[in-house]
């Protein structure tokens, strides 16, 4: 089984940044390298959505809403995603889940973390 723990939410005024951080953890044979790995969040009253998603070879996809201000990046060889979230605003509030997903025929399950709470407010 996959595990994820996110850390860094937290509460900040809007143009301040905030470091989400996602770690996987798994099974003896279960290579982080095989997941693809991304960002969503899911605001009060509407549905999850991707903010940025990284393949193993580190391409990347971002929500249109955060391009040019977040940065998803992932560290192969600790096992490990972020998200730097710069020039945050107020429509960024929401919780935060990392997310694996698996892309070999033995696993092509969706993993998902507890969230972690992001409120960006004067």
């Amino acid at each position: 089984q996959v595990q994820l723990v996110e850390s860094g939410g937290g509460l900040v005024q809007p143009g301040e940044s905030l470091r989400l951080s996602c770690a996987f953890s798994g099974r003896i044979f279960t290579l982080f390298t095989r997941y693809t790995m991304g960002w969503h969040r899911q605001a009060p009253g509407k549905q999850r959505e991707l903010v940025a998603g990284i393949t193993s070879g580190g391409s990347t996809n971002y929500a249109d809403s955060v391009k040019g201000r977040f940065t998803i990046s992932r560290d192969n060889a600790k096992n490990t995603v972020t998200l730097q979230m710069n020039s945050l605003k107020p429509e960024d509030t929401a919780v935060y889940y990392c997310n694996a997903k698996g892309t070999t025929a033995w696993d092509r399950n969706d993993y998902w973390g507890q969230g972690t709470q992001v409120t960006v407010s004067s």
